[in-house]
């Protein structure tokens, strides 16, 4: 070769395969670890080269627009490289290089299948979590997000991405739009991505539950994770073949005070199924959520237990079913309410009770 060779052809040959995104994005120490110098680098993305810088220390290599996929990969690049004092041979040809980055918010949603979260290419944004060590900026289309709790990744592919119930949280705490919150806390409890309780978990950790989007969203994101449980418990009954309970009746003795409603009653096995559906609703002290603190519980929960333990000591067993349970392992939820009825015949009768809807 000589001085007049051009610069492309001087380069060390790149295993650039179209099908695969890891190898049109590169950083710039995947690129010294694959023989191309900075020089070359900044040669290559002269006005009218071929390659173009994506984001600081990371390349795109082709002159087209970047991909949905170009770009989220890119992210993930620029948000994973290691600290300039580390830097110094830390990527090898085949790594990844995003360190302990996830994608998450509305672009973790995305890939997590969310069709009220729109297509990945068509986000102006891409939120990355990161370490809150990290001394990143967020930069173009990046949102670097820093914590102090970062949450054990979700592999959609081979991106790393936060699980749904903190990407929910990421995502409600960058809008204030009232019915883009609730339509993506309704689709995740709908859609079955996960259970309300740990969506309320992680928006109380975040101190979301006050923001005035989000308490109209929790209430209906409440109401439709029991309408799906309540689906699944009926599904149950049927599929099983379960004898027909009466469904979501009060409890009362005659001429005294009520007992509390449950969702399905066998009067004549004295057996109750109660759906806890109820999120964690905590009162603070001080500091608290992902920043520690002291966490006070919801006197609720003490009541609901309260009303078991009188019903059981008149002689009603109660069967306690969340909907995870339901969701995940139904059959053994439904061997459960079995057994319960068929040990009613070898029990002391239960008190008599007045059956009343609800």
């Amino acid at each position: 070769m000589t001085q007049n060779t051009p610069l492309s052809a001087r380069l060390p040959r790149l295993p650039l395969h179209p099908g695969d995104v890891t190898q049109r994005v590169l950083s710039a120490a995947q690129l010294r670890a694959r023989g191309v110098s900075d020089a070359q680098t900044s040669a290559q993305c002269l006005p009218g080269g071929p390659w173009q810088p994506l984001l600081p220390g990371v390349y795109l290599l082709h002159p087209g627009p970047p991909t949905g996929q170009e770009r989220l990969h890119g992210a993930l690049l620029y948000a994973g490289r290691p600290p300039v004092s580390a830097r110094r041979g830390a990527a090898g040809p085949s790594d990844a290089g995003y360190g302990d980055a996830m994608v998450t918010g509305v672009a973790a949603l995305a890939l997590h299948g969310f069709a009220s979260a729109g297509e990945l290419g068509a986000l102006h944004r891409i939120d990355v979590l990161v370490p809150r060590t990290r001394r990143l900026r967020s930069t173009r289309f990046v949102e670097v997000l820093r914590t102090a709790s970062m949450p054990g990744p979700v592999r959609v592919g081979e991106v790393p991405v936060a699980p749904v119930e903190r990407a929910l949280a990421d995502a409600v705490a960058a809008t204030s739009d009232a019915a883009d919150v609730r339509r993506l806390l309704i689709e995740a409890v709908r859609d079955g991505h996960c259970e309300p309780a740990a969506v309320v978990r992680e928006l109380s950790e975040a101190k979301l539950l006050g923001r005035p989007a989000v308490v109209g969203a929790v209430d209906a994101l409440l109401a439709e994770g029991r309408a799906v449980a309540e689906g699944r418990l009926y599904a149950m009954v049927r599929e099983y073949g379960l004898p027909e309970p009466v469904w979501n009746v009060e409890l009362r003795l005659p001429g005294g005070p009520g007992l509390g409603g449950v969702d399905a009653y066998w009067p004549d096995h004295a057996v109750a199924v109660e759906l806890d559906s109820r999120a964690p609703r905590h009162a603070v002290h001080g500091v608290s959520g992902r920043r520690g603190g002291r966490v006070q519980e919801d006197p609720q929960w003490a009541a609901c237990a309260a009303k078991r333990e009188h019903l059981e000591r008149l002689g009603i067993t109660v069967v306690h079913l969340t909907p995870r349970k339901l969701r995940e392992a139904l059959d053994q939820q439904a061997t459960v309410v079995r057994t319960a009825l068929m040990a009613a015949a070898d029990r002391e009768p239960a008190a008599y009770v007045m059956v009343l809807p609800r």
